[in-house]
């Protein structure tokens, strides 16, 4: 029989494991929540960090720093992604797994940058502001999806894509960004999984790519078959190369991520971890330089501890309660909700009810992965607990509401 489904609220955080223990230092992971693909910037002494959320409304979210310990959700870089049935929830259709995928922010010329790729929609996207904690964003988009690229602002003037799996390539783009400039797509570098072997079970990707000291430095994970995920840095300089490269990071497979310094002049490495049903958790690893190369970790491992501020835990930034009671100034959902998916905006409000979110029945589903307006916060670990009061006195037969 079809049910209707009235509300399902994934899973929202009370209690956060390391959050009552009393520390004098950094530990690792930094973030004990789903933070994939991240990618960071420094300006001044503020950090800001964009992440992945594939399929979630609004996306690419936007968090700040003040000592890349203690993160807060401030932005996202766009409401919508794009109105088409896989993001709708339409047709039987559905982006788990897809949406848009990893970011790469950057300042350039007093102006944030974030650009993502999306296979749903097979375009490339940028977004820009001057202001990243309030906006407005402007969106640039064009085809094709360039996987996993990082975008680049020469010293120069130009403007660089690099992109690819296992052979990387480049191209310039226009001056304002709208597309890439005719002629100029080239093999970067043909093999880029190479310093990590010849049986390799995924080829070299998420490119990263810093500037330090005039010489290019190229960040990309990949995959040995029978080891573990691997950070791999080419080095050039020159944007073209050649390029050499080295295996720069084995340890239980923290991989994938970049370069950050410090006010002070410290160098760190932001990389993460798949660690099961609480997702991708980003962990900091200090770098030193020996010979013009950046090294990754003590001794070739990630570090438990970091000479960085203690963690005043994930509750507020990251994951918050939530009772649902509004005043006029205050924005219908705080940053730490995300609809699963593009939300029907009529069939939802904190308004109606004073201190209860309202949703009503769209539509007839028997399936829960294609119910809409799921409205979402992130787990996080090592413990995760949460609880939720629902009024069922007007639920008809067939619906359906939870804590899912």
């Amino acid at each position: 029989m079809k049910t209707r489904v009235l509300i399902l609220i994934s899973l929202f955080t009370l209690v956060y494991g390391n959050s009552v223990l009393a520390q004098n230092s950094a530990k690792n992971p930094i973030i004990h929540a789903d933070v994939p693909d991240m990618s960071m910037v420094r300006v001044d002494d503020t950090y800001y960090m964009s992440s992945t959320t594939m399929h979630m409304s609004p996306g690419i979210p936007i968090m700040k720093s003040k000592d890349l310990v203690n993160w807060e959700i401030v932005n996202y870089a766009y409401e919508t992604l794009a109105d088409v049935d896989a993001l709708n929830l339409e047709n039987n259709k559905n982006a788990y797994g897809s949406g848009s995928w990893a970011s790469c922010i950057r300042y350039h010329n007093d102006t944030y940058y974030v650009s993502t790729f999306a296979g749903t929609t097979n375009k490339t996207y940028i977004y820009s502001t001057k202001d990243i904690e309030n906006g407005p964003w402007k969106k640039i988009s064009f085809s094709p999806s360039y996987h996993d690229h990082t975008i680049f602002f020469d010293d120069n003037g130009k403007v660089y894509m690099i992109w690819g799996v296992g052979r990387l390539m480049m191209v310039e783009l226009k001056e304002d960004l709208t597309g890439v400039k005719a002629g100029t797509e080239r093999v970067l570098i043909e093999n880029a999984s190479k310093p990590a072997g010849n049986n390799i079970m995924l080829p070299a990707e998420g490119s990263q790519l810093f500037k330090v000291d005039g010489k290019y430095y190229l960040f990309n994970i990949t995959w040995p078959r029978g080891g573990m995920r691997t950070v791999i840095i080419h080095r050039a300089d020159k944007i073209t190369g050649p390029w050499e490269s080295r295996l720069a990071l084995q340890d239980r497979g923290i991989a994938q991520g970049g370069l950050i310094d410090t006010p002070d002049g410290d160098w760190y490495a932001y990389i993460f971890r798949d660690y099961g049903s609480v997702g991708r958790i980003p962990y900091l690893a200090p770098v030193t330089w020996e010979d013009g190369w950046p090294v990754l970790g003590i001794n070739g491992k990630v570090p438990d501890e970091l000479n960085l501020p203690a963690s005043d835990g994930l509750i507020p930034g990251i994951v918050a309660s939530d009772d649902f009671k509004r005043k006029k100034s205050e924005p219908d959902l705080p940053l730490v909700w995300q609809w699963n998916h593009n939300p029907n905006n009529d069939l939802w409000s904190v308004h109606e009810r004073k201190g209860f979110l309202r949703l009503k029945t769209g539509r007839v589903e028997d399936n829960f992965l294609q119910a809409k307006n799921t409205l979402t916060q992130r787990t996080i670990g090592p413990e995760c607990a949460g609880s939720t009061l629902i009024d069922v006195s007007n639920m008809k037969e067939g619906d359906f509401a939870g804590l899912a």
